[in-house]
């Protein structure tokens, strides 16, 4: 059993597997690591999925990696200590769950929907060395973060995926956009896709996602 700071589910990587990957998964404000680890069933199975409930209890099954709150003209201001301390912590369980299971950061992906994107996206940017890729749902970026980023060297060769739904009426469409944006000067390869979708990981884009994971993981230059 992983021995990790922060309660989680996983389901491991099939047994045949000679080099497994180590997919890392964080939910959304007030879910716990039941939601995304539902998708387990159709991520690749070379892949140990792991995935993480946030340390912040706001109710009953109910977890956040930080409190936010939304200003009357729209603007979002979060606790930023919270966001660190939530930012550590996933940090501590990538470092110790890659060790425990023997798989290098050039097979990890971390990935998140919605406030665990911003997650997601905040490590690639800030712990590049972490891991190979990111994956980031319905998200948006911390300008608290933009100035803790990585230089360009430590973050060559990295991958990011990044998908939003043009009806997102939660997180809207405008922040992918403003992801792509900012990722577009660095050194980072960036697979974008918009979906007809809410707030929500439709089949249709789950399905690319899964495509996109394929594909990382079964390139020649994979390690």
């Amino acid at each position: 059993m992983l021995n990790l700071p922060l309660t989680f589910l996983q389901r491991p990587a099939a047994a045949s597997t000679p080099r497994p990957w180590l997919l890392v998964l964080m939910h959304g404000v007030g879910s716990n690591e039941q939601d995304l680890f539902s998708l387990s069933p159709q991520i690749p199975e070379r892949f140990h999925v792991l995935s993480l409930r946030a340390p912040f209890r706001m109710g009953p099954g109910s977890h956040a990696w930080f409190d936010f709150s939304i200003e009357p003209n729209g603007d979002r201001s979060i606790n930023e200590e919270q966001e660190a301390q939530s930012r550590a912590l996933v940090a501590q369980a990538l470092e110790s769950a890659a060790e425990q299971l023997g798989i290098p950061p050039e097979r990890v992906v971390v990935g998140g929907f919605s406030q665990g994107g911003i997650m997601a996206l905040s490590l690639l940017l800030t712990r590049p060395e972490l891991m190979h890729a990111g994956l980031v749902w319905h998200s948006r970026l911390l300008p608290q973060v933009v100035p803790l980023t990585a230089p360009a060297d430590a973050l060559r060769g990295k991958r990011l995926w990044l998908s939003h739904g043009t009806h997102d009426n939660v997180i809207p469409l405008a922040n992918a956009q403003a992801i792509a944006h900012h990722m577009a000067p660095l050194p980072v390869a960036v697979t974008y896709h918009e979906f007809p979708s809410a707030h929500e990981i439709r089949p249709s884009e789950l399905a690319a996602t899964v495509a996109w994971l394929e594909s990382l993981s079964t390139t020649p230059t994979a390690f």
